[in-house]
């Protein structure tokens, strides 16, 4: 073990941008305070805790005055088989890394080879410019029906690659087996697969684009992409950074296509993570966690040698109960979108060597396919306007049981929505702006079926919602700095109440204001507020304006 005295910082980074190391298993509090300072990794049942720093995080690491011990970096621990072309109608074993180039043709092969099943494109680009792929799977691709919307996505950690090549395979492997296997063919019928193989291939490629050798955890950078978005207890900026380009289009994303369920493939340790990550209280559907990790975990353990998937509870975890993780891209999507997504930790050795892959591939494919139909059971259906029957965006909340993000939305543009849930009986109750909302007190739902309760919702004309006024305001900026600007476009006097209140409810700005052509804007100042998420709400006689609002 070395001690900080021992070595200079640019002796220890030696050119990276990025050190991993080990230090001593701390208690809860130790590792609450620690996670905030450092990437932790993980931790093993006893003795170690093994993290990633760049040089800030490492130099506030030090000050802590902790025996550490620097490792080589797991991305750099071998050299793989590398494939600059790939045939997609070629037999292939799958036991290889492409290049960069290699990988962006290969996934125009698919929508090439399959363009009714299979629709390509980037959603947008890295640091470094690199493409931020995905492929869209389902039958009729190019055609937005009611169905449910699934997103797999791999490697935010650059150097965790089994996951990004497993990946690969997945979309190969459903394009090749719609029509002639009954399951996958049922998935690409019935639901929407999005696939986004490698989500930091700045990371991945730190080395150059024609080896994954040298691979970074962190993002050109040097930021941990699954440490920076926003947290439901840290707020906004958990980890002191700016959203990287890469986080900003990953939450574009989220807010333009509504995903029922999703999952993260990482490295370095083997076990299905469930919500939530950040805090100790349990995701209302813990029941249903365990029941859908267990799924995945017991049909790995069929399918793979003993000892593979075993880590925590026989391959299943509560994220908190393993180690808290502030800032990640589960309990983000889990919290402020409504989705159902799990950290997948699906191989110990992060950098895999390539001819290894078939076997992981054997070991887990089967449980790809089972989470994505957990998507198709519980309970969903439309809900759409009792006269019109046009599609209505509806919040639906199961009642004495909802909380912390967990209701769902129907889709605003086809009206489906989709709730996986524990079986049992429940109390749903279906809202919308401007609708007369509906109870429904016994619907019930059986594990690995589906219930289906379409909903007509009555027009009121008249509460919460937005009307002929909301387009006379705009708000801003967001996020907010110091101050927030109203501005007004109408030409008729209006008597509004100005309300913000926190995530939990508590009102902490309140204003009585009157707007007409001789006041046209007015700002407010909101004070010592702490950072976070908050409602903004411009109300008057029949009509709220409501605004998210977040607190830099």
């Amino acid at each position: 073990m070395f001690s900080q005295n021992q070595q200079s910082m640019d002796e220890i980074f030696n050119g990276r941008g990025e050190v991993y190391f080990r230090f001593a298993n701390s208690n809860q509090a130790d590792i609450h305070f620690l996670t905030k300072i450092i990437s932790i990794d993980h931790k093993t049942s006893a003795d170690w805790i093994y993290a990633y720093a760049n040089k800030k995080e490492f130099e506030n690491f030090l000050n802590l005055n902790k025996a550490y011990e620097l490792l080589p970096h797991p991305g750099s621990l071998i050299v793989p088989a590398m494939k600059s072309h790939v045939d997609t109608k070629a037999p292939n074993e799958w036991d290889f890394y492409p290049t960069y180039e290699a990988y962006l043709d290969l996934l125009n092969q698919f929508e090439q080879n399959y363009p009714d099943l299979c629709d390509v494109f980037s959603i947008g680009t890295t640091v470094q410019g690199r493409q931020l792929m995905v492929a869209k799977i389902s039958a009729n691709v190019n055609v937005q029906e009611n169905e449910a919307r699934f997103l797999y996505t791999s490697s935010i950690h650059g150097d965790e690659l089994t996951g990004y090549v497993l990946m690969l395979r997945l979309i190969d492997h459903l394009l090749n087996n719609y029509g002639s296997d009954d399951k996958i063919t049922t998935l690409l019928e019935n639901m929407e697969i999005w696939i986004n193989p490698l989500s930091n291939p700045d990371g991945t490629y730190a080395g150059g684009n024609e080896s994954v050798c040298c691979a970074t955890r962190y993002n050109a950078n040097n930021v941990d992409l699954n440490r920076n978005y926003p947290d439901p207890q840290d707020g906004p900026h958990p980890d002191g950074n700016a959203w990287q380009k890469e986080t900003l289009e990953f939450m574009e994303l989220a807010d333009s296509v509504q995903f029922v369920m999703a999952a993260n493939f990482h490295g370095g340790a083997e076990v299905f993570n469930y919500p939530w990550d950040t805090w100790a209280q349990l995701h209302p559907d813990d029941d249903w966690w365990q029941l859908v990790g267990r799924e995945w975990a017991d049909t790995v353990h069929a399918n793979a040698p003993s000892g593979y998937f075993t880590l925590m509870d026989n391959g299943v975890t509560n994220g908190y109960e393993w180690y808290e993780v502030n800032g990640g891209r589960q309990d983000y999507m889990n919290y402020y979108h409504h989705c159902r997504e799990i950290t997948l930790e699906i191989s110990d050795i992060k950098l895999l060597p390539e001819n290894l892959l078939p076997e992981y591939w054997e070991y887990n494919y089967r449980s790809f396919i089972n989470y994505m139909t957990q998507g198709l059971y519980g309970i969903s259906g439309t809900v759409t306007d009792s006269e019109s029957g046009l599609p209505v965006k509806a919040t639906i909340t199961i009642n004495d049981h909802d909380n912390n993000g967990s209701w769902i939305l129907s889709d605003s543009i086809t009206g489906d929505y989709f709730r996986p849930v524990m079986q049992g009986t429940y109390s749903i109750t279906y809202s919308a702006p401007k609708y007369a909302s509906q109870t429904f007190e016994q619907v019930s739902a059986t594990n690995y079926q589906k219930t289906v309760k379409d909903i007509e919702l009555v027009y009121t004309g008249s509460g919460i919602g937005e009307d002929a006024y909301s387009h006379w305001f705009t708000i801003g900026p967001n996020p907010v700095k110091e101050n927030i600007t109203i501005n007004y476009f109408g030409n008729e006097s209006l008597f509004t109440t100005i309300e913000m209140t926190d995530i939990t409810g508590k009102i902490v700005l309140q204003q009585q204001i009157k707007f007409g052509l001789d006041n046209k804007n007015i700002t407010l100042i909101p004070g010592n507020l702490e950072t976070g998420f908050y409602l903004l709400k411009i109300s008057t006689s029949g009509f709220i304006l409501a605004s998210k609002i977040i607190i830099e």
